[in-house]
């Protein structure tokens, strides 16, 4: 049986275990694997899953089957002020990939924003990330490119994406 429920700072190993997992095959042939650790480093260590958790906002799903834990998303919602949720993170296990988990996910984001009253959901993607067709079949619409620089020179090339709710 699946099902989604809220994470807790005390699934952040819970977390990472499934970013470790999922960004080489997300990210392996588009980043370094310099940059892929760094990234992961930055993104997924206890301080900054802390950060975002407490002080930023971000809310954290997880998709399990019978106790495995499969995937999880996070999202922010007022992102910028904004009545758009934000979609930060969207990661299942590459054995759990193609099996409309991930679209699970985005639908129970999507009644929550709606409940929030908020008028979209946004969230960026690497340009090179096959995910980007994956966001397109959920309805989400291509609004723009965005570059990010991070510390030593490494650069985040993505689309920015919006699916607008009624």
């Amino acid at each position: 049986m699946i099902v989604i429920s809220e994470a807790k700072p005390t699934d952040f190993s819970v977390i990472r275990e499934i970013a470790y997992t999922t960004w080489p095959v997300a990210y392996g042939s588009i980043i370094s694997k310099i940059q892929l650790d760094y990234m992961l480093e930055k993104f997924y260590s206890d301080a900054t899953l802390t950060d975002n958790f407490t002080y930023k906002n971000h809310h954290f799903l997880l998709v399990k089957e019978n106790e495995n834990c499969l995937g999880f998303a996070s999202y922010e919602p007022d992102y910028l002020g904004e009545k758009i949720v934000r979609l930060h993170k969207i990661y299942l296990m590459p054995e759990a990939q193609g099996k409309g988990l991930g679209k699970l996910l985005i639908t129970e984001i999507e009644k929550i924003a709606l409940q929030l009253n908020q008028h979209g959901i946004s969230l960026n993607v690497n340009r090179y990330n096959k995910a980007f067709n994956f966001y397109n079949k959920v309805g989400f619409e291509c609004i723009g490119e965005e570059d990010i620089e991070l510390d030593y020179g490494y650069l985040m090339e993505d689309f920015k994406m919006l699916k607008k709710l009624n």
